[in-house]
């Protein structure tokens, strides 16, 4: 296992470092080795990391959303208000049409197959997304209209929503039929995320505020654990209610975030959110080379020509739903063409639940697992490319 995480750190960021030399996106360099270190390649990685691979990059994301949690200002997203809610469900519906009518004539597989690869391809990537957006607020690039607040909202939500309706889907294609209660779960996954993180956050912060005034001040690093912990369990709850109560575990985190953020004060922040942010840079490796892991590059051979066409298609419609949540704002056609840019990349969900159409035997399960494939291939890379080099072209830089 040592063996491999030496693998997984060395390689990881000595390729990130030459494709950022290269002016490419670090993101392209990590996602490359996990694919050519990975099973399906040189199979150089110990099984028992890729038996936990899906729990070392839930930890990953878990550090990169308290960072998003305690960088967001609220008050900068009250200002956004509709178009932020809408872009957590409208682009992925649209994505979702798109899959509906156009692959069953592309790919020759039935409309409710098409209906659950619309499900698996249409999730946004909140681990590309995510970390760009909190640098744009941290550098104040489109902050002025809380461009990076909305995305990172809209972001947070979009899997939620695409998970349920995949299970959903899934679910019709194995015969049985949809529930209310499945659809229902969606608005009941993200109010009771949010306001058991703001308990939690707001408990926190009673913690901290009590030892700060007992002249007992826990240190910067130790508040760190304690959030890190903390977030590990409202993941657990999640897992231990699931079947049982809906419950989305990342927003419960995000909240949580932002409530030691307002709660607590700017010199808190900036310590908490400097020491999240050196956690990120070694998160941010394990992340994407085992994403890359998870690809099997065997499946991008048989797709074929057609399910690029298929991707690059859907691609067209999540843009229009993207463009649907910004009509009535006040955002100019470069700020416009920003949020599409960057609700292109797919890359955390995908890998989770790809081959999951295969495991269950579904007929679809080698397509809906090549085209999730590809997609990370395409438009990871394209997604990461598109925000890291068009941002500083396309949005106003707040003074």
């Amino acid at each position: 296992m040592l063996l491999s995480l030496a693998l997984i750190f060395l390689a990881g960021l000595c390729a990130a470092s030459i494709f950022e030399k290269i002016k490419l996106p670090r993101i392209i360099g990590m996602l490359a080795t996990g694919i050519v270190i990975g099973p399906f390649v040189l199979d150089l990685l110990d099984p028992s990391i890729l038996g936990i691979s899906s729990e070392l990059r839930q930890i990953a994301l878990i550090i990169i959303l308290i960072k998003a949690g305690i960088t967001l200002n609220l008050s900068d997203l009250k200002k956004v208000g509709r178009p932020a809610v809408l872009m957590a469900f409208v682009p992925a519906c649209f994505e979702i049409l798109g899959y509906f009518f156009i692959a069953p004539y592309l790919l020759g597989i039935s409309r409710i197959e098409a209906a659950v690869m619309g499900a698996v391809l249409s999730a946004v990537s909140p681990a590309v997304v995510v970390p760009r957006m909190v640098n744009l607020i941290e550098t104040k690039y489109g902050t002025e209209k809380s461009i990076p607040q909305m995305i990172l909202a809209g972001a947070s939500c979009d899997d939620i929503f695409v998970i349920v309706l995949f299970s959903t889907f899934v679910a019709m294609a194995q015969g049985d039929t949809a529930r209310f209660m499945d659809f229902l779960n969606i608005p009941v996954s993200i109010v009771l995320g949010v306001l058991l993180g703001v308990l939690v956050g707001f408990a926190l912060y009673l913690l901290f505020k009590f030892s700060s005034d007992r002249n007992k001040n826990i240190r910067a690093s130790v508040k760190v654990i304690i959030i890190m912990g903390t977030a590990f369990l409202l993941m657990s709850v999640e897992t231990l209610l699931k079947g049982h109560v809906a419950l989305s575990g990342l927003l419960a985190v995000v909240s949580m975030a932002c409530v030691i953020k307002l709660k607590g004060t700017d010199e808190t922040s900036k310590k908490l959110s400097g020491k999240f942010g050196k956690l990120w840079i070694a998160a941010e490796i394990v992340l994407f080379v085992l994403v890359g892991a998870a690809v099997d590059i065997r499946y991008t051979l048989s797709a074929g020509a057609a399910a690029v066409g298929m991707i690059f298609t859907a691609l067209v419609f999540r843009a229009a739903g993207v463009i649907i949540c910004m009509l009535g704002t006040k955002l100019n056609f470069k700020e416009r063409l920003f949020c599409v840019i960057a609700y292109l990349p797919k890359a955390t969900v995908q890998a989770a639940i790809g081959s999951v159409p295969l495991s269950l035997g579904l007929s679809c399960g080698n397509i809906v697992l090549s085209v999730s494939v590809l997609a990370i291939i395409i438009t990871a890379p394209l997604g990461a490319f598109g925000i890291d080099f068009s941002y500083k072209h396309l949005l106003k830089k707040e003074n």
